[in-house]
């Protein structure tokens, strides 16, 4: 009595830290390892299978034997114990299998197996089964059964556990994916919004033909070139106005861009370069002012040689303060124009 005791306790102990283990499994893999190993120790089994049902057939999932059993297959509901105890929903006490017409008595053969108990996991539509087998012909007591069902019972628990775990992993990860996707959404609409608001920027500040700053593109470089002398320490700048002729006639368009690539050659991306209307140009630049005359004139007169209709130029020059404002200086420049050579 003593001894049956003890070994009631110690099933008991098993089971408790079974259903510790199942509580906290995220995988069917987890279970199933889990299961095939309490179950065989809580019946002292030679083996045990975890059995899964798979619509119309069982698959045989996992097993803990002294040898191999079917783990990996499937079998016809019909066919198969463990189908049996599904499908009836009440466990299978099976003392002789030679002698139970519902085993499929030639898939045993090459087995250890003589007895058997297979209980189903959850009473009510269950998902599968769990199997213990003996290599010496046995009867399964109450007790042991009880036992195996209560591990049936919580392995149902855990199963239904997993399917709530996989379904809220799979929420997060939608709305995770869905938040990603608005994200970039906004970004890309952002991003739009900033292209085409660059693109706005660009018109109004550029001179639509020559491609160069417009009078309000002129200001805004300008006030940034200031800003940009005042920290490197520059004391002086060179605003230019030049006054071209000859732009006008039927390829005055065509002689506008030229000047206006004409210009850019000459003179740095740094330096302030616009176009106020016909021939009409400004440069804000650095450099000794009779210097960057001679420069511009022998560029031009270089470009003019053979010309049908050459230009001509005149230029205003006006030294600037890092400190000036650029619509005033401005203004003085077309004055200086006005004097100019």
């Amino acid at each position: 009595m003593e001894g049956f005791a003890v070994s009631h306790e110690r099933n008991l102990e098993c089971l408790v830290r079974a259903i510790q283990e199942l509580s906290l499994a995220r995988d069917l893999d987890r279970i199933a390892e889990i299961v095939r190993s309490a179950a065989r120790e809580l019946v002292n089994a030679d083996g045990a299978t975890f059995v899964l049902r798979d619509d119309d057939r069982c698959f045989y999932k996992d097993e803990d034997a002294i040898s191999p059993l079917w783990k990996g297959l499937r079998f016809p509901i019909e066919s198969c114990i463990s189908g049996w105890a599904m499908i009836n929903c009440e466990p299978v006490v099976v003392e002789d299998i030679y002698r139970d017409p519902r085993i499929p008595h030639d898939a045993y053969r090459p087995t250890f197996v003589k007895s058997l108990v297979m209980v189903p996991i959850r009473r009510l539509s269950p998902v599968g089964a769990i199997g213990t087998y003996w290599a010496d012909q046995r009867r399964a007591g109450e007790r042991e059964v009880a036992l195996l069902q209560a591990l049936a019972d919580s392995t149902s628990v855990a199963m239904e556990n997993v399917q709530l775990y996989r379904e809220l992993e799979q929420r997060v990860e939608d709305r995770t994916r869905d938040l990603v996707t608005a994200n970039r959404l906004l970004y890309d609409e952002a991003c739009e919004r900033e292209r085409v608001e660059q693109g706005t920027l660009r018109l109004e500040m550029t001179d639509e033909l020559s491609g160069l700053n417009n009078r309000i593109g002129f200001l805004r470089q300008a006030e940034s070139a200031l800003q940009d002398a005042r920290r490197r320490g520059d004391s002086r700048l060179l605003l230019l106005h030049l006054v071209l002729e000859g732009l006008d006639g039927l390829d005055g368009e065509a002689r506008v861009m030229a000047v206006a690539r004409f210009l850019r050659e000459r003179f740095g991306q740094g330096e302030c370069l616009a176009r106020l209307g016909g021939g009409v140009f400004l440069v804000l630049t650095r450099g000794e002012p009779e210097s960057v005359k001679r420069r511009l004139r022998a560029a031009l007169d270089s470009a003019n040689a053979g010309a049908r209709r050459p230009l001509a130029l005149r230029i205003g020059h006006l030294g600037c303060g890092v400190d000036d404002d650029p619509q005033r200086l401005m203004r003085q420049a077309e004055d200086a124009a006005l004097a100019g050579d």
